[in-house]
């Protein structure tokens, strides 16, 4: 059986609660997140992603530890990823940034 083959990308780093942008400054439409780096903060933070708007399903909520533990989070998902159907929103707290990889 042969694998699917598909296009990846990279969100800008999102700072603050907000919709996550492609690298040309575009909201991310339907897509699969395939890994998730955070650059964590001073202290434990967490972020939850979510299909859509701030009002929509949690796709899945991550936590971080704080800097002086570790400077940053890699989280690489299994399968095809976790699928964001309309879009993705991330509600930050305590996180210096977080960008996702999708495809």
């Amino acid at each position: 059986m042969a694998s699917m083959q598909y296009d990846v990308f990279a969100t800008q780093p999102l700072t603050s609660t907000g919709d996550f942008l492609n690298q040309n400054g575009l909201a991310v439409p339907r897509a699969r997140i395939k890994s998730i780096y955070t650059v964590n903060d001073t202290a434990e933070g967490s972020v939850v992603i979510r299909d859509g708007s701030d009002t929509g399903p949690v796709l899945i909520t991550v936590n971080t530890p704080a800097k002086a533990t570790a400077g940053f989070t890699v989280i690489l998902l299994p399968g095809e990823g976790i699928l964001a159907s309309t879009g993705l929103h991330g509600t930050v707290t305590d996180v210096a940034s977080i960008t996702l990889i999708y495809g």
